[in-house]
């Protein structure tokens, strides 16, 4: 999962980036509407963690001009505790949840999970293909019941497989799931970490499509 957050405050920013990739997720942040806007024009995000109060505008003005546009990233919005009209605002102009600060960032990475789940379509908290079950929250992995050891990377690039398990996902796209802007992408880094999946989970369990990319089989 790849996750924007809009926070001002840099040691609140710093700490969420933090927190949230030690539960897997890979994290961009800006700290204004502006910076916000431009980011979500040039790449795609799974979910938006979207702080009410920024230096150049309100987040719920933001998030009412997402809407209108037709964006549908899931949005999570952040709010002080006593600001119930705020959590009100927010969720009848499209925000998908909100937390109230100080929060828990377990529970933050455990509602960016569910949100991110319902825009997919699907209520189970576990994806299941082939035998091959993946637990988001546990970050772990299980091929036929018997836990199977992958790395951040690895766990990322099968997620991003099974999320859409038959449909086929680009080198581009993968790698756009997985690092943030400030992350260095090696030229054969997909590649490496498909080889890692099939030696682990099955070699026939993901198929490379010549000239697009993988995807995850759901057939025999």
């Amino acid at each position: 999962m790849r996750v924007l957050t809009v926070e001002d405050d840099p040691i609140l920013a710093d700490g969420l980036a933090a927190g949230l990739r030690l539960a897997g997720v890979a994290v961009d942040t800006v700290a204004c509407c502006a910076d916000a806007r431009a980011a979500l024009k040039t790449t795609s995000f799974d979910a938006l963690v979207l702080d009410v109060m920024l230096p150049d505008g309100s987040g719920l003005d933001l998030l009412k001009e997402l809407r209108a546009a037709g964006n549908r990233t899931p949005v999570l919005l952040l709010t002080a505790l006593d600001e119930v009209r705020n959590r009100i605002e927010g969720l009848d102009r499209g925000a998908d949840d909100y937390l109230g600060k100080p929060f828990d960032l377990d529970e933050l990475a455990a509602r960016l999970r569910a949100v991110a789940r319902r825009g997919e379509g699907r209520a189970a908290p576990c994806l299941n293909v082939r035998g091959v079950v993946l637990d988001p929250a546990q970050l772990s992995v299980a091929v036929n019941g018997k836990p199977v050891s992958l790395s951040r990377r690895e766990f990322a690039v099968l997620s991003t497989l099974m999320e859409r398990p038959g449909a086929v996902r680009s080198k581009f796209e993968i790698e756009d799931r997985l690092y943030g802007w400030q992350e260095e992408v090696e030229s054969n880094a997909i590649e490496v970490h498909v080889h890692n999946l099939r030696s682990k989970i099955g070699r026939d369990t993901i198929e490379t499509v010549r000239g697009l990319g993988y995807r995850m089989r759901i057939g025999s």
